[in-house]
């Protein structure tokens, strides 16, 4: 059986325009792009047309990868969503105990998992062990330099 994938309601819509955006947009350029790239002859040695050609390739990949997302989908309803514990879709305030610092973090699936937006899969090793807690409650979470504890402060939409 396949993994659903978790996404929330504005992942579904990033990835919905994404796909929009290769399929109406980039489809074009890069096929106008081959097309110059024939237009200066011989083929066999156009670097042009060889990266045009592999970004075409790469993109109809990604566009096959964001069309099984999508299938696989399951949308967290920010209705069902309850502050009483972390959960999917939550934003979580924790205090890292070892340095005395405050961070928040929101638990997305992982494929909206972005951690210059401090966006933490609940597949990850923080994200896995907050789920399901709440606030006060501490957790010790197992990372590549040991062990770091943080405490739950606020749970928030």
């Amino acid at each position: 059986m396949e993994k659903e994938v978790v996404l929330t309601v504005n992942g579904l819509k990033k990835i919905e325009d994404e796909l929009e955006q290769l399929k109406t947009v980039r489809r074009k350029e890069v096929a106008e792009r081959i097309k110059q790239a024939i237009a200066f002859g011989d083929i066999s040695e156009n670097s042009e047309y060889d990266e045009a050609k592999n970004e075409q390739a790469q993109m109809e990949e990604r566009i096959l990868k964001l069309e099984s997302m999508l299938k696989k989908a399951r949308v967290i309803d920010e209705d069902d969503i309850t502050l009483d514990v972390v959960s999917v879709g939550v934003t979580v305030q924790v205090k890292d105990l070892e340095f005395d610092e405050e961070v928040e973090y929101t638990i997305v699936g992982s494929a909206e998992a972005d951690p210059y937006e401090l966006k933490i899969s609940n597949e990850s090793p923080v994200g896995r062990s907050l789920l399901g807690k709440k606030v006060g409650d501490i957790v010790e979470v197992q990372i590549p330099d040991g062990i770091t504890k943080y405490e739950v402060l606020e749970i928030k939409r």
